[in-house]
């Protein structure tokens, strides 16, 4: 590429602005590619749970194999066919993207899309949940924990208790009080945010589309009738 300061050319004026167009034309594709990246929201905490129970049904279940007679390794291998699937699909499976233009949320058994037009409210009561379509579908990776709602709720009472008369900057004030809430209903916050902000784009038209994970149900499914049929055989 030849350099601004390059002066051997007497085209080189000219072509100053195709070079500002492609610096321009750069700088929104990499822009846009900011813009589409999707939020990810996980239980970090369930995760950690499904992983644990992953390893000690390994643990079990090979030593069981291994060590076992007569049918228990048969129903040690059917067993693990039919947990280990569901053992992933409620604690590792779970997600809850967020783009530009719509919601996907990675339930157990479905994952749902949904455009951000479609959505009608986004709201976290004893479990956090997203309604679209007329329909209302769970939020399994953004569980509520009462507990961090009420050590919250005392935080938020102590802080007002500090500062009766309010000598912070309301925008101090406004990123204090959002630290305080509990992380569901932040997180909620952020999706509802999401949610208004973008409704109007216009790839974010559309109505909500659900498939159901076969890949989770089938696996499952087989375990369960192979479990069944070596308990009745044997």
């Amino acid at each position: 590429m030849t350099s601004p300061d390059d002066s051997s050319h007497d085209s080189s004026a000219p072509r100053e602005p195709d070079q500002g167009a492609a610096g321009q034309r750069g700088q929104g594709a990499a822009d846009q590619g900011t813009e589409y990246a999707d939020r990810v929201y996980r239980s970090v905490g369930g995760i950690a749970g499904g992983v644990l129970l992953l390893a000690i049904g390994a643990w079990l279940g090979i030593d069981a194999v291994i060590r076992g007679e007569g049918r228990t390794p048969w129903v040690a291998l059917a067993g693990l066919l039919l947990a280990v699937p569901l053992v992933v699909a409620f604690t590792v499976r779970p997600a809850v993207y967020a783009g530009a233009d719509r919601l996907r949320v990675r339930n157990p058994f479905r994952t749902i899309t949904l455009p951000w037009a479609s959505v009608e409210a986004v709201r976290a009561g004893y479990s956090s949940e997203v309604l679209a379509g007329g329909a209302k579908y769970q939020l399994w990776a953004i569980p509520v924990s009462l507990r961090q709602r009420k050590r919250a709720t005392r935080r938020q009472a102590r802080a007002a208790t500090e500062d009766p008369f309010r000598r912070t900057s309301v925008q101090a004030a406004v990123d204090a009080d959002d630290e305080r809430r509990a992380q569901a209903d932040r997180t909620i916050g952020e999706l509802r945010s999401l949610a208004e902000t973008n409704a109007t784009r216009e790839g974010a038209q559309g109505a909500p589309e659900v498939r159901w994970a076969f890949e989770v149900i089938a696996p499952a499914v087989a375990g369960a009738v192979l479990l069944a049929v070596v308990l009745a055989i044997t």
